[in-house]
């Protein structure tokens, strides 16, 4: 039986630990990836502390898994050989569910809403490994010159934020507000200006003032209060790991704004204060991925340089060191383990 190394987690709270596990191969669809670079998101810690379950322990985890294919299975003719792709948490939608049956099957937006697809790094092995098997569908092509180290971050923070600003849809020079500037917040920030909007960073941190605006932040508040004194926003991003800062953030929002929520929060209750929401013709919009195009999207403009994910590389021995940075709040931005 041929082996590799991949990041095991035993139980939940469990250290992470590199293992020799089998090594897959690529069955019909599939393709078998060689793993170059995995990010580490908020979600994986909520699958490691057992917060969010979906299949029972050992788990290996990993939805910003990017490499290059290594070999094709029976069947695949859109991926070949040394193609250099990410794998993004939805793989494959089941095809047979009223969703599916009414929608696009193949599309990964399909599978936000699947009742049964196959999810990368949650409910089958993720990319936090040397290698993975997976759906030829449930892979995106990279553009040339993006570095393994940058892609791996863009396949699920940066697509989350520039999905969002895709769905909210605002008009150009529109005021697009970014509550917190961490792993997800940052690319927010950067992703908005490359859109051309007029950006506010909303902090509570007086040390991320100067990096918001280094990162192309028009204004940066701490607070609600603080953001209608600079002139409110049509658009706000929710990338804070909690809500209660979205929810004074109302206060600055101007008439017939969107909120947009992303993301998984451990507080899961959104309590909004009605009537400021039906006062001012509030829209509040839930935006997954939304669709293959808008990773397109977010990859081309990373590979151009109009963003940059600010990144801290491990190597994969040293992945339950990240990890246990991830959960104790000790990184800044975004982790990328290297296989």
């Amino acid at each position: 039986m041929t082996t590799m190394k991949a990041a095991v987690i035993p139980a939940a709270n469990a250290h992470w630990a590199l293992e020799d596990v089998p090594k897959p191969e690529a069955g019909p669809h599939q393709v078998l990836v060689k793993i170059h670079a995995c990010g580490l998101c908020y979600t994986d810690a909520l699958l490691a502390r057992n917060v969010l379950s979906f299949r029972p322990f050992p788990l290996v985890l990993g939805h910003e898994g990017v490499g290059e294919v290594v070999a094709v299975g029976e069947g695949v003719s859109t991926r070949q050989v040394g193609d250099r792709v990410g794998l993004p948490i939805t793989q494959k939608p089941c095809g047979r569910c009223e969703f599916c049956r009414g929608r696009h099957p193949y599309s990964f937006v399909t599978a936000n809403n699947c009742v049964a697809p196959i999810l990368t790094g949650v409910n089958v092995d993720g990319g936090q490994a040397e290698y993975i098997a997976a759906d030829a569908n449930g892979t995106i092509l990279l553009p040339d010159g993006l570095s393994y180290e940058l892609a791996a971050p863009t396949v699920c923070a940066g697509y989350t934020v520039w999905a969002a600003l895709r769905r909210a849809n605002a008009k150009p020079g529109a005021r697009v507000a970014i509550l917190g500037v961490g792993g997800v917040g940052h690319l927010g920030v950067q992703f908005a200006k490359a859109a051309g909007y007029h950006v506010i960073a909303i902090t509570h941190s007086p040390d991320k003032h100067d990096l918001a605006r280094e990162l192309g932040a028009d204004d940066v508040v701490a607070n609600g209060d603080e953001l209608r004194a600079a002139g409110g926003a049509d658009v706000l991003l929710h990338t804070a790991p909690t809500h209660a800062p979205a929810i004074d953030a109302l206060k600055g929002l101007k008439p017939w704004a969107k909120i947009i929520l992303m993301g998984i929060s451990a507080d899961d209750m959104f309590s909004f204060p009605a009537l400021s929401l039906t006062g001012h013709s509030f829209e509040i919009i839930g935006s997954a991925h939304n669709g293959p195009e808008y990773l397109a999207e977010a990859l081309e403009i990373v590979a151009r340089g109009d963003v940059k994910p600010m990144i801290e590389v491990f190597p994969k021995e040293r992945v339950d060191e990240a990890y246990q940075r991830l959960i104790n709040g000790q990184l800044r931005f975004k982790a990328v383990v290297t296989y």
